[in-house]
């Protein structure tokens, strides 16, 4: 009998990835979104998709519908798409033993994408980092001053409320907790990890190739240089990750690896990973690694490609930016499973509308009703180091 897996989010391409590596592994794939209408649900991979609550507005609502529906489904593992993770993460608590959650506890995944407490671990895993200050920390303007920074919300996504500082600026009036945080030069890297008990088993190394403000919607993969490797696989096993992790490094011109920020949940590297081995991975942590990468080292989300293409039209970008748009392969489009990516501008609607009507990217207003932005992350876990004396170099 085929196992039934519940997605708790489904308009991102890579929900869409891993219905379809379940799907292909015989498993019957069930949705939870709280848009009707959305890309993962026009697939052929996805039995059900189901509405519920968005858990920004009403988390303990939305975690008492995803368990109705674990109930009603007959659900027996429950996988975490995106930013929703930091709320879905809360059912490994609620659930009887026979229904398994593809994620850390809480506690843990909220200490990780809190970018202030995150450099505290950075400290304690004894890994670089940048400099970084609460941003109404005594010291923060000291720190401005001493060259160019970021300031940006602890509990930020998609690159909403970023803002980068000439050396000297004043800091910015904000109302949430923010910090600020010294400007790295380097090559920006990105990576996704597959970590099972602190051990790595795969990590994809990747690039922006086309960007839609910080994020990058077309991608290249590279080889992983083994300074990153490094970096990455002591972060992992200080922490005892398992499942998807992922980070936002700068490796400077000496070679120097420095983390910028985590997210401890799958990104657009999922796509560089091929679909059976990354099922077997989910759906089988016991057993022996067969995860590889996919061939294409060149992908795109085409849409937002596309968008970004013709805005850059009188640019020096335009270019670049139309050769990748012509050479990349589509993460969404599937000559067997078609729907998704024809169905796209209508299923992506409330997307597309909202972005043009608020002035912002598609991946920030994609995430309004979904991401956290709660209270920054406590450093009550003992391999959490206090992120105010964490002065990582």
């Amino acid at each position: 009998m085929s196992e039934t897996v519940l997605l708790t989010l489904g308009r991102l391409p890579k929900s869409l990835e891993i219905a379809r590596a379940l799907a292909s592994a015989g498993c019957r794939v069930i949705v939870a979104e709280p848009f009707k209408r959305h890309l993962t649900g026009a697939s052929r991979a996805v039995a059900r998709s189901v509405v519920v609550h968005s858990p920004v507005d009403d988390h303990e609502r939305y975690l008492t519908d995803l368990q109705r529906v674990i109930e009603a489904e007959g659900v027996g593992l429950v996988v975490p798409v995106s930013e929703e993770i930091l709320f879905a993460a809360a059912l490994r608590e609620r659930l009887s033993e026979r229904v398994r959650v593809f994620s850390m506890p809480l506690a843990a995944l909220r200490a990780l994408h809190d970018k202030h407490s995150f450099i505290g671990v950075c400290a304690a895993a004894g890994v670089s980092a940048p400099h970084t200050r609460a941003l109404d920390a005594p010291d923060a303007q000291a720190l401005a001053d001493a060259g160019p920074t970021v300031v940006k919300p602890v509990a930020s996504c998609s690159g909403r409320g970023v803002q980068f500082l000439e050396r000297g600026a004043r800091l910015p009036t904000v109302t949430e907790p923010c910090i600020v945080q010294e400007f790295c030069a380097g090559q920006l890297l990105s990576t996704f990890s597959v970590a099972r008990r602190g051990q790595v088993l795969l990590t994809v190394t990747y690039r922006g190739a086309v960007m839609q403000g910080t994020v990058a919607v077309c991608f290249e993969r590279i080889d992983t240089p083994p300074l990153v490797a490094q970096w990455v696989d002591r972060f992992v096993a200080h922490c005892g990750f398992d499942g998807f992790i992922s980070f936002d490094l700068v490796q400077q011109d000496d070679g120097q690896v420095r983390g910028i920020e985590c997210n401890p949940r799958a990104t657009s590297g999922i796509h560089f990973v091929d679909p059976a081995g990354l099922a077997a991975a989910i759906l089988h942590p016991e057993q022996p690694s067969t995860l590889r990468y996919r061939e294409a080292r060149l992908l795109q989300q085409f849409y937002p490609c596309l968008t970004e293409t013709q805005n850059s039209m009188f640019t020096e970008r335009f270019a670049q930016n139309f050769r990748y748009l012509r050479r990349a392969r589509d993460v969404t489009w599937s000559m067997r499973d078609p729907w998704p990516w024809l169905s796209m501008p209508l299923s992506s609607w409330t997307i597309i509308e909202q972005a043009l009507r608020r002035g912002c990217t598609f991946g920030e207003v994609a995430m309004l009703d979904m991401a956290w932005t709660g209270a920054p992350a406590s450093a009550g876990d003992p391999r959490v180091a206090p992120a105010q004396t964490a002065d990582v170099k």
